[in-house]
């Protein structure tokens, strides 16, 4: 498939914080406290969706993209700012949660503004799902703006539902968020939804083709 799930590392933030930026104009999060999620939250799970197909296009243009390092070791290569460039391009979204006992709290879900509408959203939610199966979760929560209708709908997709409401949880601008849980997704009409969902999902993303050029 051309999009691979991958947890996300430190060496991803450069390209997770340019993202944020695109993502959320008025209310990011900084650089550190990504950070502080990957090297001190142990309840924490971040990833990322790569496009392969754009780390294929850099690495094509890096045929000699492996630089000798003089000196000992011997024989020891860098990798070049080609190579590096291709790792971080490649990264078009990223998602995470938090584990709270046996809740799974997404915390954040964000694509590329260029590769919206491809279905790359419901991939991360989906990944973020099968997460929370393996790590023993019972149901997910999130957060979402109420005046967010397409993310309100594709958590309506994936059975989250609207319980209350935060009032002016989004400091940017006061607005309000709807809290969203679904049912418990370890019982058998959930499970049988979400692998439908994901099945439909897989499916189409196999069908989309790289990108010309």
């Amino acid at each position: 498939m051309r999009y691979a799930i991958e947890k996300m590392t430190l060496a991803d933030l450069p390209r997770i914080t340019e993202i944020e930026k695109l993502a959320y104009p008025t209310s990011q999060w900084p650089t550190s406290a990504y950070r502080r999620e990957l090297q001190e939250n142990t309840w924490a799970h971040y990833i990322v969706v790569r496009d392969t197909t754009i780390a294929a296009r850099y690495q094509q243009q890096a045929q000699v993209n492996e630089l000798p390092r003089r000196g000992f070791p011997f024989g020891f290569r860098q990798p070049s700012p080609v190579a590096s460039e291709a790792h971080l391009r490649s990264i078009v979204g990223y998602a995470g949660l938090w584990l709270m006992v046996d809740e799974a709290h997404v915390t954040t879900i964000a694509t590329h503004p260029a590769v919206r509408r491809r279905g790359l959203g419901e991939l991360l939610l989906v990944a973020l799902i099968d997460i929370g199966y393996e790590i023993g979760a019972r149901w997910m929560t999130l957060e979402v703006r109420v005046s967010n209708e397409p993310a309100k709908a594709l958590y309506h997709k994936y059975g989250f539902k609207i319980v209350s409401t935060r009032p002016r949880y989004y400091s940017d601008n006061n607005e309000d968020a709807y809290i969203m849980w679904t049912d418990e997704i370890t019982l058998p009409d959930y499970r049988q939804m979400f692998a439908d969902h994901k099945a439909q999902l897989l499916a189409r993303l196999a069908q989309d083709a790289p990108v010309p050029g």
